[in-house]
């Protein structure tokens, strides 16, 4: 198969230094192109997470695996919900339907969404010249936006954000076929495009790859986090978080549970692993708990090291409309780890842990809910033990890479297929 990934804003595979873990699109290029399949990925200059760029112009990378890496280059932006945001991202359109007319057609797409912009121009790019773009719906966009106003304001904003979703529309009219993380999104997806759901509609969901870490490697990780005194066997209940620190995570409430667990004397220490636009305000809020620890971003052998040394994971998702119907990556990272999962997120994630014995809720924004569950957790190790088991249970079942991703690429090849019989149907229909 010659095939497209093309999704902006995950991590690369020369990212800091080759040792920041891959997601969705950055996992299924390396096994695709294991697969002896040819890969190009589309995707940006601009680092969504650090916000720097990583070239100046744009740049195509040949990387070891052998997929071919299309990086766009944009104008950047500050922050996540802005104009210019939207800006950087019409302008990566733009030059994607530019230089994708000099490159030799692939078999199939696959195109994340959001943002929107791009998923317009790679659709009616698959129109022109026959090839399958399946849109994979990874955040509710624009509905999200609706959120960030209070309530009084959203008549108003839902009126400036119709062209936004007109754009949404015909993003998912366009596409072939429609995927997501969820069966929430998936639906929301075909919800856009006005249709029934055919046996090319799927969700899959993220799919995590164990590290598999060199002597080297843990010997390094080891001391990095013996600076921060965590080491095997420590008494203290840890509790662990990697990610971005920004407002689509409750890290207030974490901080503030951990500064009351310390007021008592509890024995529980929260690693808050990441970087961000927050990060600032969350340090200031933590000023004298030396309970809570920021060790700046880290990479993948950091965080497997550090799921070794933690009791449980923590995922403070807002309940917002992207979470909502949503299985993030984080919580299928920890289980990973054989972590369970605390979360103030109802929905989906709420439903999934409750049913698999993986993990509690907690009530979000609530400090003292969330000081009772570790209390409560801390003083049970037996019941964390038997999450944990769950948990690596669950997640070698329904979330292990090369499941996940071993399906998908069957996936691709079945929708390859199925456009191919569709057309020469429509051949023989107009012949």
């Amino acid at each position: 198969m010659h095939v497209w990934l093309i999704t902006i804003g995950e991590p690369l595979p020369t990212d800091g230094n080759g040792g920041d873990r891959l997601l969705r699109a950055g996992t299924l290029a390396m096994m695709l192109a294991k697969g002896g399949h040819e890969v190009v990925w589309w995707s940006s200059t601009f680092d969504h997470v650090r916000k720097q760029q990583r070239f100046a112009t744009d740049t195509t990378l040949h990387l070891e695996s052998g997929v071919l890496l299309k990086l766009l280059h944009g104008c950047g932006y500050t922050h996540n919900k802005s104009l210019l945001r939207m800006i950087d991202h019409t302008i990566l359109a733009r030059k994607f339907s530019c230089q994708a007319e000099e490159m030799h057609c692939p078999h199939v797409i696959l195109c994340s969404l959001p943002p929107l912009e791009l998923p317009i121009a790679v659709t009616s790019y698959g129109k022109l010249h026959g090839v399958p773009v399946i849109l994979d719906v990874r955040d509710l966009w624009p509905d999200i936006f609706l959120e960030v106003v209070p309530r009084w304001l959203r008549p108003l904003m839902k009126l400036g954000l119709t062209p936004i979703w007109r754009q949404a529309r015909t993003a998912c009219q366009n596409a072939f076929a429609i995927t997501g993380n969820s069966p929430g999104f998936v639906e929301w997806g075909l919800r856009r495009a006005q249709r029934s759901a055919t046996d090319l509609d799927h969700y899959f969901p993220f799919g995590y790859a164990i590290p598999m870490l060199t002597d080297g490697e843990r010997e390094s990780t080891n001391y990095f986090w013996s600076k921060y005194a965590l080491h095997e066997g420590d008494a203290e209940f840890t509790v662990c978080f990697f990610g971005t620190f920004s407002n689509q995570f409750d890290l207030e409430a974490v901080i503030d549970s951990a500064i009351m667990l310390q007021a008592e004397g509890a024995g529980v220490r929260f690693v808050l692993c990441g970087a961000g636009e927050r990060l600032k305000a969350l340090k200031t809020r933590a000023r004298g708990c030396n309970s809570v620890i920021f060790p700046g971003w880290v990479g993948r052998a950091e965080i497997w090291t550090l799921m070794a040394l933690s009791d449980v994971g923590i995922a403070p998702y807002r309940n917002h409309a992207g979470f909502v119907d949503n299985l993030p990556n984080k919580p299928i990272e920890y289980m990973a780890g054989g972590l369970p999962v605390v979360s103030g997120l109802h929905g989906y994630l709420e439903e999934f842990l409750d049913h698999n014995q993986c993990g509690v809720n907690y009530t979000l924004g609530d400090a003292r809910s969330l000081r009772d569950v570790i209390v409560c957790l801390k003083e049970n190790r037996a019941q964390v033990r038997m999450m944990s088991k769950k948990a690596c249970q669950v997640f070698s079942e329904k979330f292990d890479a090369e499941k996940v991703y071993g399906k998908m690429m069957v996936y691709l090849r079945d929708v390859i297929a199925a456009y191919s019989v569709r057309s020469m149907l429509r051949k023989d229909h107009e012949n």
